[in-house]
């Protein structure tokens, strides 16, 4: 069990001094068997005048940060250190109902799941609905974990991945037409595929461990990370990053979880001032394997996929 530590720092600049707005940021991360947080810090410059914690409808914990007085420069800097627990060959003990696709939801559960299950973008030319079903066997009927790995290594090996420094979400259409889009392109992408064959799916922000920065392992590491969950009945939540093809947690760190992108949006908030005053935002991801002992009880916040809404 690797302990890992991230180093998260976001900048933003302005030509001259400006006021700040609220600033809405999810710092603290859901804590599970799969990874234990272990210390964290967060500082802000300038230091804002009220900090409030809350928790939002997916149960994420958000941060609340309001401003006195004005400047030139604002910066976030977070350190977390947790403890990973990764499934290097996941097996997935799904229910029997479900071990082949199609499959149903439970009446139970289908209310607390359907909005995560209705597609959430328009698809005119069906372009999404024939990428997901050209996964499916023509007798119709395949492992479910086998679907979705294809599904996940296929986006790996035939898209190409582009660092987006644009706010929001690129239109999962234009993202299967060019082939080309960010990790929350790509993630989007085969939320609408998942769920144009019926499954929930969702979207997860966080980062992404890159051992020695290893490019051939990874890509998208440097920066906050974003992957999808499809729920299995008898597994649950389940984890696919089709940006690196990984199947399962593996070095994938959790930070918040939501039905939209835009949900998930670690750190928005405004400033007040001229559009020319803005110079840009900057960020700065490092994660790294360090030497250590966890120690038990101690209770953690940590950060998540950054775009910031100005």
């Amino acid at each position: 069990m690797p302990i890992l530590a991230v180093r998260h720092v976001t900048t933003y600049r302005y030509r001259q001094p400006v006021a700040f707005g609220e600033h809405r940021i999810m710092f603290r991360p859901r804590d599970s068997y799969d990874q234990r947080l272990i210390a964290a810090s967060l500082a802000i410059e300038p230091e804002p005048c009220a900090l409030r914690w809350m928790f939002d409808v997916f149960g994420n914990c958000v941060a609340v940060a309001t401003f006195a007085g004005r400047a030139r420069t604002l910066r976030f800097t977070c350190g977390i250190t947790l403890e990973h627990t990764p499934e290097h060959a996941p097996v997935f003990p799904l229910a029997p109902h479900a071990t082949h696709y199609p499959f149903g939801y439970g009446a139970e559960d289908m209310p607390d799941l359907i909005r995560s299950i209705e597609r959430h973008h328009p698809d005119p030319g069906h372009a999404i609905d024939a990428f997901a079903r050209s996964f499916i066997p023509a007798e119709g009927r395949i492992p479910t974990q086998d679907l979705l790995a294809a599904m996940t290594r296929s986006v790996r090996q035939n898209f190409t991945y582009l660092a987006r420094a644009e706010q929001g979400v690129q239109d999962p259409v234009q993202t299967l037409r060019t082939k080309r889009g960010s990790c929350r392109d790509f993630a989007l992408l085969m939320m609408e595929a998942v769920r144009a064959l019926g499954m929930a799916a969702r979207f997860v922000s966080g980062y992404l461990y890159n051992p020695r920065g290893d490019r051939e392992r990874h890509v998208g590491g440097g920066s906050t990370h974003a992957w999808l969950q499809v729920y299995l009945p008898g597994a649950g939540w389940v984890e696919f990053d089709p940006t690196n093809g990984i199947v399962g947690n593996r070095d994938l760190i959790r930070v918040a979880v939501a039905r939209d992108p835009r949900q998930a949006v670690p750190l928005h908030g405004s400033f007040f001032g001229f559009p020319a005053d803005d110079l840009g935002m900057s960020v700065e991801v490092d994660v790294a394997e360090i030497d250590g002992v966890a120690e038990p009880g101690h209770a953690v916040l940590p950060v998540l996929e950054t775009s910031a809404s100005r």
